[in-house]
């Protein structure tokens, strides 16, 4: 035995992580050395290695865009005439009976929106004016009116938005997809995360693997600073140093390999070698100044700084790298009150960066392999909360807008209906559950075969339910 293995074998596990845990090759590696990992893989493999899907999948890739706080899809998405018109009037009394809203609890009044709706393209599909950008591309987009959640807090919303179960310790649907496909890139993670303003309220608990291996949960990067924490090698250590320490670990593991044949250490080695790997990879995908001027007057890109702009902008540069699963997350849309600035506001910032990235995608040939999805935890109320100087909207579950793009969705199409105030679900009801599904399905993946044993169960995203939705596959 050489002399540096055995002062690793002499240290106690303090000390290895005080001298290790230092940059993504060291508290990387700290915290996987910390972490039992379940992964079911064979020895000698890599558990994020591309796997076949189910069956022959309409997309390879998934870009998923959370607006966090919920925006009102009827001031953006989900004109309603009928609603104008009674604008001023008390909710009539057999809507209001029974009726529990989050905050509002004395009989309201109806709100038409205060924006004017334009219809966009060949399709004709109406689009709010706050989003006129969005509104040039609107031919790529397939809007469903008709979503239905279980939840009107944010909290257990944003949760049973991205995991399918509203409380705690369930994976999330990119670690779900992570596990299913794994990556076509061994530099990167498969499933990326970038974020604009505060942590949702659930938490990180969004991009979490639950049960699933650790291996399989998003990894957070950032467009301004250090784009991964702990990064870079601490002053005084250098790229040798930390690939002596990572062939140094791994030894130790492959010793415990052979001596107990368990298939979790072979995880734990490639993972380490990963870390190690991103530490020349993840520079370079960060540093977005590379890109033409156009491309930054495209999405309104400024490198260096934080914003969704940029975030768009590097969801399209990870996408291009075999990157699996990108989760934006943009928070600022909880519009309680002060509706007309606050939802003025958050929709320049987003407009046209989601814009520019689906026509950059499509100018790519990228948008055919890649689904874009925009979406929230639950919808707004067509009734006011708040005074009538900065009126606002309540949470409402029971009806609101998503929409996808590209990765074979039908395109300028529009699915599902609300009643004339856009209260209730009028036509063609679709349950997160049933959302849940069909991503999945254009993926490639039967949702009901998706499946991973805990606790003597085959556990899915999907629980019991869930149903795929033909009628807006092309």
């Amino acid at each position: 035995m050489n002399a540096h293995l055995q002062q690793l074998l002499n240290y106690t596990r303090r000390e290895f992580f005080q001298r290790a845990g230092m940059g993504v090759g060291g508290a990387a590696l700290t915290s996987l050395l910390a972490t039992d990992l379940l992964a079911k893989t064979p020895a000698g493999t890599n558990p994020l290695a591309a796997r076949k899907s189910h069956f022959t999948p309409k997309a390879k890739n998934v870009i998923f865009l959370h607006m966090v706080g919920a925006p009102s899809h009827l001031d953006l998405y989900d004109a309603k005439p009928k609603l104008q018109e009674l604008d001023g009037q008390l909710v009539p009394d057999k809507l209001w009976k029974g009726l529990r809203l989050a905050f509002i609890r004395e009989q309201p009044k109806l709100m038409g929106s205060p924006f004017a709706f334009k219809q966009q393209g060949e399709a004709g599909l109406p689009i709010s004016e706050l989003m006129p950008h969005l509104g040039s591309v609107s031919d790529e987009l397939c809007l469903i009116h008709s979503l239905k959640t279980d939840h009107f807090n944010h909290a257990p919303a944003q949760l049973f938005f991205q995991t399918g179960f509203s409380r705690f310790g369930r994976p999330s649907l990119g670690s779900w997809v992570n596990y299913g496909l794994g990556s076509e890139n061994s530099n990167l993670p498969g499933f990326v995360v970038l974020i604009t303003g505060n942590v949702a309220g659930a938490g990180n608990s969004l991009w979490g693997s639950g049960f699933l291996p650790s291996i399989y949960q998003g990894v957070e990067f950032r467009s301004s600073g250090d784009p991964v924490l702990f990064l870079s090698n601490p002053k005084g250590m250098t790229g040798e140093d930390r690939r002596r320490i990572i062939d140094s670990v791994n030894h130790l593991n492959k010793v415990q390999l052979a001596d107990v044949g368990d298939p979790e250490i072979a995880t734990r080695i490639n993972q380490y070698e990963m870390a190690y790997r991103m530490q020349s990879a993840v520079p370079e995908l960060m540093d977005i100044s590379n890109e033409p001027k156009h491309i930054h007057e495209q999405y309104g890109t400024q490198p260096g700084t934080a914003s969704f702009a940029n975030n768009c902008l590097l969801a399209r540069r990870l996408v291009e790298r075999g990157v699996r699963f990108v989760q934006l997350f943009d928070q600022g849309w909880d519009h309680h009150g002060s509706l007309v600035k606050g939802l003025k506001n958050k929709c320049k910032q987003v407009d046209q960066p989601i814009a520019a990235l689906i026509r950059d995608l499509k100018q790519r040939g990228l948008l055919d392999d890649t689904l874009v999805v925009w979406g929230a935890e639950f919808g707004r109320t067509p009734m006011v909360q708040g005074d009538g100087k900065a009126p606002g909207r309540d949470h409402h579950k029971d009806a609101y807008t998503v929409w996808m793009a590209g990765g074979g969705v039908k395109r300028g199409f529009a699915y599902g209906k609300t009643d004339e105030i856009g209260f209730h679900v009028a036509e063609n009801p679709v349950h997160v559950n049933d959302f849940h599904a069909t991503l999945l399905h254009l993926l490639g993946m039967d949702h009901e075969r998706l499946t991973f044993k805990f606790q003597g169960l085959d556990m899915r995203v999907t629980g019991v339910a869930g149903n795929v939705v033909p009628e807006i596959i092309a």
